[in-house]
Order: C-alpha cells, then sequence, then structure tokens
C-alpha cells in the first residue's frame, strides 16, 4: 500500500515536471519582467542624473544586483515555496519580518504593471494621437489582465515571441547608430570609450543613476515565484535568477552604450523624461520611429504579462498564508489554473496610470525594489550564518557571512542617492503597513478572547 501511494506521489511529480516551465521559459519570462527596452525610456532621466554615464551607472547596478541575484539563487535552492522576498525573509527572520517586507515588495510588483500600462498608452498615442491616452491604458490594462487569466505556458510563449522582435530590432539600432556616427564624426568616434568615461567623474551621481536603474532588474525577483510551476524547481530556479540577471544586465548596457555614444548629453531633447520616440526618430528617421515604437510596443506588453503574473502570485500566496483574505486571494480558479482574483485585482490597479507620470512610477518603484534586495541579503546571514549555525572554515565565513554583508553595503549606497519623493512616499506606504499589521494582530486577539469566553 506505502509502495502504491510512493508510486502515485512520484508520478504526480513527474506529470508536473511535465508540463511545468522549462528553465530557459523561465528565463524568457524574467527578461520579459525586466523589459530590455527600458533603457530607451529611463535614458533620458538617468543620462540627466549622471552627467551623460548612463552606462557606467548599468555597471554599478549589475553589480550590485548579481550579489544579491547570488543570495536569491542560494535561498532558492532550499526554500520549498515560492513567494520571492516575502517567502525568504520569513523563513529566516519570522513572520512579522516577513510581513514587511513582503508588504514593501507589493509596492514595486503593483507599480510594474502599472507602468507598463503607462508607456502603452504613451507609446500608442504617440503612433495614433486621434485615440485618447487613457483609451489606451484600458485597452493595454484590459489584454494583458486577460490573458493572465489563462495557464502560465501561455504567458511564457507569449514573452518569447514580445521579447525577440524587440531584441532584433535592438541590435538594428546598434548599427544605425554605428553607421551615423561613422558617416559624421569618422569611425574613430565609434570605437572610443567616451561612452563610459567622458571627463571628470563623480561617484555620487553615477550610485544615484544606478539607484534609479536598480528597479530594472527585478525579473531576478520575479522568477522566484513562479517556483511551483517550474520543472525541477531547485535546480532551475537558481540558475534562472543568475542568467535573467546576466543577460538582462548585458543588454542593458549595450543599449546604454550606443545611445550614449550618439547622445553625450541630453541637449537634443525636447523631453528628456520620455526621450525614446525622440531617441530613435534621430537615429533613424520617422519610419524607423514607428516600427521601433511598434516593437517597444510588444516590449511593454511582454513585461506587463510577466509583471503583472507576479504580482498576482505574490498577492495569491501573502493571501495562501492569511495576511489579505484567503477565501478571495488565497484561491486558485479550478478551470483557470491561475489566482483569478488577484490577477483581477492588479488589473483593475494598473489602470491607476492614467493619472500617473513616467518620472513619478519609477522613482516609486526603486524603494520598494530595494527593501526586497535588502532583506533577502540580510535574511542570507540571518539564516544560514546565525539560525543554522555554518559558521565553520572560510567557505562559510565567506558565503554566509561576508559576501551577503557586502551585498548589503553595496545596495546601501543605492538606498543613500534614492529620490526623497520615492523614500517619502515608501515611507508613508510602510506607515499603511504597520496599520494593517496591528490591525490584522488586534483582530486575532479580539477572536481568540471572544472564542475563550465563548
Amino acid at each position: 500500500m506505502s509502495t502504491q501511494k510512493n508510486l502515485g506521489v512520484k508520478r504526480s511529480l513527474n506529470e508536473r515536471d511535465t508540463k511545468g516551465l522549462s528553465l530557459w521559459q523561465v528565463i524568457v519570462i524574467g527578461v520579459a519582467y525586466m523589459t530590455p527596452m527600458t533603457v530607451f525610456d529611463t535614458f533620458g532621466i538617468v543620462s540627466g542624473t549622471t552627467q551623460g554615464r548612463v552606462p557606467l551607472a548599468y555597471l554599478f547596478a549589475l553589480v550590485a544586483m548579481l550579489l544579491t541575484a547570488f543570495s536569491y539563487a542560494r535561498f532558492s535552492r532550499v526554500s520549498e515555496k515560492s513567494g520571492s522576498a516575502y517567502t525568504y525573509a520569513a523563513e529566516s527572520c519570522g513572520q512579522s519580518f516577513g510581513f514587511f517586507v513582503g508588504w514593501c515588495a507589493l509596492l514595486d510588483y503593483m507599480l510594474l504593471p502599472l507602468i507598463n500600462a503607462l508607456l502603452c498608452g504613451i507609446y500608442l498615442a504617440a503612433l495614433i494621437p486621434s485615440v485618447p491616452y487613457w483609451a489606451w491604458v484600458l485597452l493595454s490594462a484590459g489584454l494583458v489582465t486577460l490573458v493572465n487569466c489563462f495557464r502560465v505556458r501561455i504567458l511564457a510563449n507569449l514573452s518569447f515571441l514580445f521579447v525577440l522582435a524587440p531584441v532584433m530590432l535592438m541590435l538594428v539600432f546598434i548599427y544605425l547608430v554605428i553607421h551615423g556616427v561613422g558617416m559624421k564624426q569618422g569611425y574613430e568616434h565609434v570605437w572610443t570609450i567616451a561612452p563610459l568615461l567622458n571627463g571628470d567623474m563623480h561617484i555620487s551621481p553615477l550610485i544615484a543613476g544606478a539607484s534609479i536603474l536598480c528597479f530594472s532588474f527585478l525579473g531576478f525577483d520575479a522568477v522566484t515565484t513562479l517556483s511551483h510551476e517550474t520543472k525541477d524547481p531547485k535546480k532551475n530556479i537558481p540558475r534562472a535568477v543568475m542568467l535573467t540577471t546576466l543577460i538582462g544586465g548585458v543588454i542593458f548596457f549595450l543599449a546604454a552604450w550606443f545611445i550614449q555614444l550618439y547622445f553625450p548629453t541630453n541637449a537634443q531633447f525636447k523631453h528628456p523624461d520620455e526621450a525614446l520616440p525622440e531617441i530613435v526618430l534621430y537615429v533613424g528617421g520617422a519610419v524607423f520611429q514607428s516600427v521601433f515604437l511598434t516593437a517597444q510596443i510588444m516590449n511593454t506588453i511582454a513585461s506587463g504579462l510577466a509583471s503583472h503574473a507576479s504580482a498576482s502570485r505574490l498577492i495569491y500566496i501573502m493571501g495562501c498564508d492569511g495576511i489579505f483574505n484567503k477565501k478571495t486571494f488565497g484561491h486558485l480558479n479550478g478551470r483557470l489554473g491561475t489566482p483569478l482574483f488577484a490577477t483581477l485585482f492588479v488589473g483593475l490597479i494598473s489602470l491607476s496610470a492614467i493619472f500617473l507620470d513616467l518620472a513619478q512610477v519609477v522613482n516609486l518603484i526603486s524603494f520598494g525594489a530595494l527593501i526586497a534586495f535588502t532583506a533577502v541579503n540580510l535574511s542570507v546571514f540571518m539564516k544560514f550564518y546565525v539560525r543554522e549555525g555554518q559558521s565553520q572554515g572560510w567557505r562559510n565565513k565567506f558565503f554566509n557571512a561576508v559576501l551577503p554583508l557586502i551585498s548589503v553595503a553595496a545596495i546601501m549606497c543605492l538606498w543613500v542617492n534614492l529620490e526623497k519623493s520615492a523614500l517619502m512616499f515608501g515611507c508613508t506606504w510602510f506607515g499603511v503597513g504597520v496599520i494593517f499589521y496591528l490591525y490584522r494582530k488586534f483582530k486575532k486577539q479580539a477572536i481568540a478572547i471572544n472564542g475563550a469566553f465563548q
């Protein structure tokens, strides 16, 4: 009887592995989440902040993110649950700490689908100005929500299609930059390190730029929410975390390099905070601008699909843990196999893109991202070094104490340079979380007291 039961469990696990996402499908979703072409959207903002050194800011961000991604990868090898920073913090530092990390992480998880709806509205309004911006936001948010109501494999296949086309077009853009600079200034100006090092360099603006760019790397955090839907998750999720970070970082750096080569400063831009349409117009002309914006819309939809899926799954996991209403948010739809109510809720939040602008949302996302990254690095130290006592020998000391604390220090450099408005809004969001936490705590105590009297 026991043998038959074990065979049944093994068979069900094998069936899940057969139907689950492969390593490269998870990576595609992670890269889609990162929106590789977001480098064009934020270039004007970050170029102004870093005084024309966007590629170097991306290098700073990539180093900090690779250190943090390693912490995520370590947790995903040993954790049985999905849930990213929220789950890892709760497992290592307790449920209360996990709640506040999850609450702050929700900020960027909820805002990323919103920012993608906002960007779709900007691009589509630029292509077809006769249709109002709010209508495009409504259409894009509705489409992304509808797709996410269905099974995750559909999401993976669409993400591959929507990421491949924009990346190919990005290669065309790089060719046009090389050709344009070579014809106007001579090809000796192409093979230069000017986009990286151009005059007096001050560290503070670079770190400030990196603190803005860190939200672009959230894809590696997002893939950890797909553990339950991935084949051999303890093997594939850690690999996906590291590869997603590295692939995304390389794409960001190369694109930023060639944009900076063509636009050493923001002087040419009429609207630096929304520079993408101008960048591609100056480099390739009106026809290329239309084609590029179409591809960017595809890329943004891919990111919207992936970020929407991750946000709804984090809400679902927190619903399962009783943080949110379990009947509503901790429930998987029987026919669709997805957290339907959580998915619809994220879609509703995305509609607020109608009332916000890009610069506001980019800065706000960074707060939640930095909370999650700091918490996971600290959690590695607490779990492996403090709680499990893996402190003997240089290897354990390095990987369980030195490396995660170096990662915390790298993230703290980004914290110091976070925009004040983002910090204020984030602290307000944290304060709301404190009120919600105390409400839940007193409610449970009241129920327990009433039960004791009855």
